[in-house]
């Protein structure tokens, strides 16, 4: 038999306070011009807040280690599929101009 884990209240509105925190967080780096980092930053604030959804949320956490190593392997091939998808997009346009400023000939000097 299975013990349940039960979460006192106070952890859910810490959880939901770092939720809301990560929100506004995500809508000041959109208004923030940080060139070519806008969407790693974003992404990088997103699964933040995935991991503690899924964690908390979830009761990953509180569950058997083989519950974990599932939820740890999805969130490895969301992180694949997100790297390919970010080279497919930066790597578009090499043939005709660099992708972002920094690789401007003459950016540095």
């Amino acid at each position: 038999m299975s013990e349940h884990h039960v979460v006192p209240l106070k952890i859910y509105f810490l959880i939901f306070f770092a939720l809301m925190i990560g929100t506004v967080l995500t809508v000041g780096a959109a208004f923030v011009d940080m060139g070519f980092m806008n969407t790693p930053v974003a992404l990088i604030i997103a699964l933040v807040k995935a991991s503690l959804v899924i964690m908390f949320f979830m009761h990953v956490k509180y569950s058997h280690k083989l519950v974990g190593l599932f939820a740890v392997s999805g969130f490895f091939w969301l992180c694949i599929m997100l790297a390919l998808t970010m080279q497919d997009y930066y790597t578009r346009g090499w043939g005709e101009a660099p992708p972002v400023e920094f690789l401007k000939e003459g950016a540095f000097f």
